[in-house]
């Protein structure tokens, strides 16, 4: 056996000689301690190693935010608009201000390696994680990842484009085996890696999933011969957390970093593996040089670190970036010219749906952050508008699918005496371990004791407090977590059990929960303690104390906001999903809004002609009033600052310039959805490259809204395209377009091409953008690059020019490509 280091170019080392530097140190430990350096040390470090002058490098999720080591409300983090909304800029540059901000978000922390970009592609619109990833499209995704990974390593701090691959969908991902054609894999899924990888990515992950019967983890084709091999990766491959499920296989295949620790399948195992002669020595070391060198870019190891002369922190005005970013990413779907709101003196502006109590600003899953701050949309308005505008706010009928967490701030700590609750870990025979005041009723715990977890032998959790009600009447509440529990508030008891299913991880994030009902009196103190006993072995632990004021029955809430719509001169209406919807762990079984909430729109729209909803959704979700509303503003997961964008957005303080990354189905029955569960442990992509747009267009169906669609709040025609050679084999298409509207406006020229005898759908192959004053024109240009015009040749094993007739065609969208020129394409 060989080690699995292919030749790599020397510039991207930090220094000459230091491949060389490397070995000799590396050659100095014995074995047990090289192989000791390549499974975690915990659950987001690694270990420190003085004689390779080597600190520990700290990992930490994730794509919209950095979390650091702990989940703990107390060390919050700055929460960006989800990657989703980041697609929807078509614009590389702001992907990479995405990653510059998340890159000194990481320095601060002290965090070496970001678990990001989710570079996924959006199979189909019912995956859990579309909106942790970027889009439907490899050119799209491949663009904005390149972007953001420049960005964050910019930093000083290695990015880790991921789920090395085909990591699409969640039902069964630990074990499902995607099956594909090598065609399909080349032109599609590899598509985005393969230039994060030129872009020089410094780590890559490897997902749980399986391709073509092999773990991704176990996968030398495509760890070793693809990535490292083919495209010269130098960085560190890093298992998915709990991925890796041999020794000798995984070791040989390609990966380089096993995650979590300390206990993994490598370790003793690998060392006796090495000792037997089935895995070479030089394997080991190869996996350390990477390391070594990952540790020399984020300044953990010497003096030699590329990013050594640098002081990065988050810079001061980094919420008025994340709040410009999440405004500017905004689609507007429709608009009869309701948009921008600019209400009058002493008109009446409805706010309704359950957008009114609290904005979706994240998903679920390990994305999850505690953000700094979130604002509401009422504050944000009232802030925004003429003092004589009268707001009313109605949410309708909720949607949460579990109990809110209890409002801490009407609690007391009753050991401090302070406002929180009391948290304490209890071992088997009552002793307290560890005691602690939170500032959150919902309390993640993994690690160590010192990175917020557990502490060792804990067996009980106690979260208690005082709570004072603001309102009489029946409260419900809730106990959610694993394991066995019993909850107190006041004279009302719980108890039971909390029972898994499914995939762990969703078990983890969204637990199971018991409710019950508590009779409270305003302004009357009651005691509230939950009591979570853990499983057996449990490293890790989450609980949440559930908690619902009285308020009207759904009917009652939906004829008050209804009601309030019918008053007034112009209604807002915020519907849209939660991180209990979309999340990681598990996909959609339906792609229509939760709850009464089109209910809800149709009933306003029939009151108020004057309608404008506003979508707060990570993912498609089916628009079945979309032409009853005068306007309809799509805000994504706006991360923190996501009330206030909004804002800017309906009133025009920033334009909503974005462009739809996915498209929006009209009905689930319609769409050409391809399957996301696995038969038999198998997931087969039937469909092969006719993915998103593609499939629509094949299937010679309209979507409700197509890929690229998004009107901004201007007009525009699109008036002259010429067609010529570039470089190497590569296009210049260059487009005049002209702001026929009355305001400034940023429009995105997108550009298609397709055989000129239909043989198959019309596939993005650039785009550009140009902001332009209202009636002034602009010339665009678009590269088109020599890859972007090639197709996987799989019996030749490479790329192979396109060639004969095809039409490149231009325009705002995939359903509105305005102008066409024939080209003859020859081999490059």
């Amino acid at each position: 056996m060989t080690g699995d280091d292919p030749a790599r170019d020397p510039a991207r080392d930090p220094e000459p000689g230091a491949e060389r530097e490397r070995a000799e140190a590396i050659g100095a430990l014995d074995l047990e301690d090289k192989v000791a350096l390549l499974t975690g040390a915990d659950f987001w470090t690694l270990r420190p190693e003085p004689r390779l002058d080597l600190d520990a490098l700290v990992l930490s999720d994730g794509p919209a935010g950095v979390r650091g080591t702990r989940w703990d409300e107390r060390e919050p983090s700055l929460l960006l608009p989800s990657p989703g909304a980041l697609g929807a800029t078509w614009d590389a540059d702001a992907a990479e201000e995405a990653g510059r901000l998340l890159g000194a978000q990481a320095r601060d922390k002290g965090v070496h390696v970001l678990l990001a970009p989710t570079i996924n592609l959006h199979r189909s619109p019912l995956g859990g994680r579309v909106f942790e990833s970027y889009s439907e499209d490899p050119l799209l995704t491949a663009a904005l990842a390149t972007g953001f990974v420049r960005g964050v390593q910019s930093q000083g701090v290695g990015a880790t484009p991921k789920h090395y691959v085909c990591n699409d969908s969640e039902t069964e991902r630990m074990t499902v085996d995607v099956r594909l054609d090598v065609t399909t894999l080349r032109e599609a899924y590899l598509r985005p890696f393969e230039e994060v990888v030129a872009a020089g990515a410094w780590l890559v992950m490897a997902a749980y999933n399986g391709v073509g019967g092999t773990p991704m983890t176990e996968h030398r084709p495509l760890l070793t011969s693809v990535l490292k091999e083919q495209w010269g990766f130098d960085g560190v491959v890093v298992s998915d957390w709990f991925a890796t499920r041999s020794t000798e296989i995984s070791a040989t295949a390609g990966l380089d970093l096993v995650m979590p620790g300390p206990h993994g399948p490598w370790g003793e195992h690998l060392v006796a593996a090495v000792r037997e002669g089935r895995v070479d020595e030089a394997t080991v070391d190869a996996k350390l040089a990477r390391l070594l060198r990952l540790a020399e870019r984020t300044g953990a190891r010497g003096a030699t670190a590329a990013a050594s002369d640098t002081t990065p922190a988050t810079p001061p005005d980094a919420r008025a970036r994340t709040r410009h970013l999440a405004a500017r990413a905004m689609v507007v779907l429709t608009n009869d010219g309701t948009l921008p709101l600019a209400p009058g003196s002493g008109e009446r502006l409805a706010l309704l749906g359950p957008g009114v109590d609290r904005l979706t600003v994240q998903g679920g899953g390990s994305a999850q952050v505690m953000p700094e701050r979130t604002g509401t949309l009422p504050d944000a308005l009232r802030g925004a508008l003429d003092p004589s505008v009268t707001l009313t706010a109605e949410p309708g009928a909720p949607i949460d699918r579990t109990l809110p967490p209890l409002d801490v701030r009407r609690c007391v700590d009753p050991v401090t005496g302070t406002a929180g609750l009391r948290l304490e870990a209890l071992d088997g025979d009552g002793a307290v371990l560890a005691s602690e005041q939170r500032q959150a009723a919902a309390v993640t715990l993994m690690g160590d004791a010192e990175q917020g977890g557990l502490p060792a032998g804990t067996r009980r959790l106690v979260l208690r407090g005082q709570l004072t009600p603001a309102h009489s009447g029946t409260h419900e509440i809730a106990a959610a977590g694993l394991g066995g529990f019993s909850l107190t508030v006041g004279a009302t008891t719980l108890e039971g059990a909390l029972v898994p299913q499914g995939d762990p991880v969703e078990a983890f994030l969204r637990p199971p929960e018991q409710r019950g009902t508590a009779e409270l009196t305003a302004d009357e103190p009651v005691a509230v303690t939950l009591v979570l006993d853990l499983p057996e072995g449990m490293p890790l632990a989450t609980l949440r104390l559930g908690h619902r004021p009285p308020r009207p029955d759904a009917d009652t809430a939906l004829e008050r906001a209804v009601a309030a719509a019918a008053q007034a001169d112009t209604a807002v209406v915020v519907v849209g999903t939660t991180s209990e919807i979309e999340s990681e762990g598990f996909d959609r079984d339906t792609l229509a809004l939760p709850g009464r909430q089109d209910e809800l729109v149709t009933r306003v729209a029939e009151v108020n002609p004057r309608t404008v909803v506003v979508v707060n959704a990570g993912a498609p979700v089916l628009l079945p009033w979309a032409e009853q509303v005068a306007a309809i503003l799509w805000a994504w997961l706006p991360g923190q600052e996501g009330a206030e964008a909004c804002v800017d957005a309906l009133t025009g303080a920033v334009e909503p310039a974005g462009r739809l990354p996915t498209t929006l189905p009209p009905s689930d029955e319609a769409a050409p959805l391809p399957s996301i569960t696995p038969e038999q442990g198998q997931l087969t992509y039937h469909e092969g490259t006719w993915i998103g747009h593609r499939a629509w267009a094949g299937a010679g169906q309209d979507p409700a809204f197509p890929f690229g669609h998004g009107l901004g709040l201007t007009s525009w025609e699109h008036q002259e395209l010429a067609v010529t050679p570039r470089g190497h084999g590569g296009l210049a298409v260059t487009v005049r377009i002209r702001n026929v509207g009355a305001r400034t406006g940023r429009e995105v020229v997108q550009a298609y091409l397709e055989p000129s005898d239909d043989s198959e759908p019309a596939r993005l192959v650039g785009f550009a953008a140009a902001t332009v004053a209202a009636g002034a024109a602009s010339t665009v240009t678009i590269p088109v690059a020599p890859r972007d015009l090639a197709r996987w040749d799989a019996e030749a094993g490479a790329w192979a020019h396109r060639v004969g007739p095809h039409r490149v065609r231009v325009g705002r969208s995939a359903g509105d490509l305005r102008l066409v020129r024939e080209v003859r394409l020859d081999r490059a």
